[in-house]
């Protein structure tokens, strides 16, 4: 039997390969489906003759086939990286866990965060899920809630009755988003046979309770939890972690494997925000992703909008770049004064991951524009009190 065939490509960088390592359909179909996350050049006088593979900004897992999978391994440490999602996605509740604190690579910290939701699914199961009552509406043999007087006097022939009640149920979207995350999860083909069980029995568990549903990782967030519920915040936050990194389906059938991707770009920008949120002097206040309308057809929405508590008036707008360029580009510089002419805010910047050779300083109109960096190359929260000393200098 051939060995499952494994490639591995670090972020921006590229690979080659000899044309029998790799099947053309297997090449064509990465090309077709992922070429956002890796470049596909085809054997040619270009490249030698060869494959060459190139991962952009993203990491994660794609199985092509069940025998041809490819990683995209980050160029920031493992460590560093899990740091992100722990303020990106809230996990920081869950940071010392046994086996989290010891993940060797990307798949383990897939497994043993769907090993955590899958345990704390089937813990609430026990204790019985949440129910809520919901409106319901049918024709019943018996008087249940109120009956719609209207329709029987309209309709005295009928037997049963029209009624409005409410039904406490447990299929509503709280439990319909676990049920979801965990179809997702074992469709995608990435966790291991010790998971597997545990994943599949707190699928069952909700199974015979909730509608399944398509939700989005947006689903996920603003939700209203109080003393009945509470302890659903930590799981719909693992399950917004899986949701926003679980790409779509590239196969129809029996065999559909879904990829686990991460936008790095994204999740740079959701780490600094979350960051910044809990590190802000109180004098300041953050909105994320906010709109802008410019007119009825045109609006845009900025990165990271920082606000005077007291006066609620702009003091900074950050937009995050998740690239290693040797200065900004003219199109950047000109997007983030265009946020700054429309917010009327004279203090604007452009946040990178690593240092530039050219940093920016200038002053345009009234319009400060700098470059600044929120590195990602070693302590995260040394890193984050660094950026900001240099934003308030």
């Amino acid at each position: 039997m051939t060995p499952p065939q494994h490639i591995e490509l670090i972020e921006y960088s590229s690979e080659t390969f000899e044309i029998n390592e790799i099947e053309y359909a297997i090449a064509e179909n990465l090309w077709r489906n992922y070429d956002r996350q890796v470049t596909v050049d085809f054997p040619s006088p270009k490249t030698g003759g060869k494959w060459k593979l190139t991962a952009k900004g993203w990491v994660g897992h794609i199985q092509l086939t069940p025998d041809f999978h490819v990683s995209l391994l980050p160029k920031v440490p493992l460590g560093t990286l899990f740091g992100m999602f722990d303020y990106a996605y809230n996990l920081k509740s869950f940071r010392f866990l046994p086996g989290l604190i010891n993940c060797r690579s990307l798949e383990d910290f897939y497994n043993q965060l769907a090993h955590v939701l899958a345990q704390r699914i089937l813990n609430r199961g026990r204790q019985g899920f949440y129910r809520a009552y919901l409106p319901k509406t049918g024709n019943l043999a018996y008087v249940r809630g109120r009956v719609d007087m209207r329709q029987t006097i309209q309709k005295p022939w009928e037997v049963k009755l029209k009624c409005h009640y409410e039904e406490h149920t447990a299929d509503i979207e709280e439990n319909q988003i676990l049920a979801w995350t965990l179809f997702l999860i074992l469709r995608s083909g990435l966790c291991k046979e010790r998971v597997l069980p545990k994943l599949r029995q707190a699928y069952h568990a909700l199974q015979g309770l909730v509608t399944l549903k398509q939700f989005k990782s947006e689903d996920c967030i603003g939700r209203n939890y109080h003393r009945l519920n509470q302890d659903y915040q930590e799981l719909h936050a693992l399950c917004r972690f899986f949701l926003d990194n679980t790409g779509p389906s590239h196969e129809k059938g029996d065999r559909t494997m879904l990829p686990f991707l991460i936008d790095m770009a994204k999740l740079y920008e959701l780490f600094v925000a979350e960051w910044l949120k809990e590190n802000l002097p109180s004098h300041l206040f953050l909105k994320f992703q906010e709109r802008i309308d410019i007119s009825d057809r045109i609006s845009f929405k900025t990165d990271i909008v920082l606000y005077e508590s007291s006066t609620v008036k702009p003091s900074y707008i950050l937009d995050t770049k998740y690239k290693t360029p040797t200065s900004p580009s003219s199109d950047d510089v000109a997007q983030v004064i265009a946020y700054a002419v429309s917010k009327e805010c004279q203090e604007v910047v452009l946040v990178y991951p690593t240092s530039l050779k050219y940093p920016l300083n200038e002053t345009v109109g009234n319009i400060r524009v700098r470059s600044l960096t929120f590195s990602v190359d070693g302590d995260l929260q040394q890193a984050g009190k660094t950026f900001l000393q240099n934003l308030f200098f």
